[in-house]
């Protein structure tokens, strides 16, 4: 399946993407579509012919639990929709507790890395093989970019991939930004990487542009592509040629021409990096063949395995997930000054995307809001997605006597009072939920 040139198609983009000459196709946020609905400017790059791809953030397949089979059911959804030949997701987790671990649920708001370990990948395994049974498409992975890594790691990343990809046939959606950011804070080489993964299992290619803060690489897709990102491109496209590569902006939206500018340097590396005719290596042949350490031997039935390798993997996720979000201790192994980066980024990522679904919010708060949100975020987990984020964050603006501009606290009654559909909750309510709370931070 040939895809060519594309760029991920954003509402706050939307002209500029359908203005873009050479697009061959567009990637589309799964959950922000509706299921029944296409936005005008996607139907008219369909009737165009130009492919759209779901792109799926909240599956959370990298986690202990087995996926939700509503969210499941909402990407087939949405692939059947757009006609769509494939759909992706990451290879990540999202969220923690709940039953298995017989303890509050918790929400990341964003992508965690999975460790890469037997347990892990028998879990990650079994879960991609679940989501393959419901979707109507090929399912296509991606990996992520990392703040933190585990400790006790069995499996390089180029292992970790290879060997999902020989246990379930998934395909890989490789984001050379990603190899990048995992370079500079983790210390991992991509071309090993790139060495070790099976390129011919590549659906396509996502790059995208972050920034370098003291020393630590942010993902940001808010940035220009930088030059390291285009020299990794580089790297792969001097192994295999991709289906496809796409650009990827989801924030602060540069001009259309700066766009068709990075679109142009991506195509300009692809040109310079292809081997001369009749050079490239082979695919399967001796030369990229990968060692992978050997999978330790069950001592039960392969269910027990599985059961097991999930109540594992549910402690270890839940116990960082905990220490990212409620502020209990570091589990062992991690390096603390690494985990107050990830919490922080974690807070930050969730303000950003609570003022996109809230906007009301930090224009009644003004220059305050980020401040309260962050002092907010820093004592409350989420746990019910952003949108019941920003309805508790009101809630606690209001509660604590907030804001201090009578009117700006009397448009926020209003509009919590308009989404909740109550008043504000009284003294035993309160009580309740600090009780609640002080549970959760245990």
């Amino acid at each position: 399946m040939e895809l060519g040139i594309g760029i991920g198609w954003r509402p706050e983009i939307a002209h500029e993407v359908e203005a873009l000459a050479g697009i061959d196709w567009v990637e589309a946020v799964a959950e922000n579509l509706c299921a029944d609905h296409l936005p005008d400017s996607l139907v008219r790059l369909r009737e165009r012919g130009v492919t759209v791809v779901p792109h799926g953030v909240a599956l959370g397949l990298g986690g202990a639990d087995r996926p939700d089979p509503g969210r499941l059911a909402a990407l087939a959804a949405r692939a059947e929709l757009l006609g769509a030949p494939l759909v992706t997701e990451h290879i990540a987790f999202v969220r923690s507790g709940g039953p298995l671990t017989a303890s509050p649920g918790l929400e990341a708001g964003h992508l965690l890395p999975v460790p890469r370990t037997w347990d892990a990948l028998d879990v990650l395994c079994e879960n991609v093989r679940i989501a393959q049974d419901s979707l109507p498409v090929p399912l296509a992975l991606e990996n992520i970019a990392a703040l933190i890594t585990w400790p006790d790691e069995e499996l390089t990343e180029g292992q970790f991939l290879a060997e999902l990809v020989e246990r379930t046939g998934v395909r890989l959606l490789i984001d050379v930004a990603n190899l990048h950011t995992n370079h500079v804070n983790l210390g991992q080489d991509p071309a090993k990487a790139l060495d070790e993964l099976p390129v011919e299992a590549i659906a396509y290619v996502h790059v995208a542009g972050g920034v370098e803060k003291n020393g630590v690489w942010h993902d940001t897709h808010a940035h220009p592509v930088t030059a390291p990102v285009l020299e990794v491109l580089a790297e792969l496209r001097s192994r295999v040629e991709p289906p496809g590569v796409l650009l990827e902006r989801d924030d602060a939206f540069p001009p259309a021409r700066e766009l068709a500018g990075e679109l142009d340097a991506i195509r300009a590396t692809l040109r310079k990096a292809a081997p001369p005719a009749g050079s490239q290596v082979p695919v399967g042949s001796p030369a990229r063949t990968v060692t992978v350490p050997a999978a330790p031997a069950p001592s039960v039935s392969a269910s027990s395995v599985s059961d097991a390798a999930r109540d594992r993997t549910a402690v270890a996720q839940t116990a960082l997930l905990s220490a990212l979000v409620a502020g209990t201790p570091a589990p062992a192994g991690f390096d603390p000054a690494r985990l107050r980066v990830q919490s922080r980024s974690l807070a930050a990522k969730r303000a950003d995307v609570v003022a996109k679904v809230a906007p009301e919010l930090p224009e009644i708060l003004g220059d305050g809001y980020r401040a309260a949100f962050l002092a907010y975020a820093g004592g409350r987990p989420m746990s019910g997605g952003y949108r019941r984020d920003a309805l508790d964050f009101a809630e606690h603006v209001l509660i604590a006597g907030g804001p201090a501009d009578p009117v700006a606290r009397r448009e926020l009654t209003y509009w919590w009072r308009d989404r909740s559909g109550s008043r504000p909750p009284g003294r035993a309510t309160r009580l309740i939920r600090a009780a609640r709370a002080a549970l959760v931070g245990r």
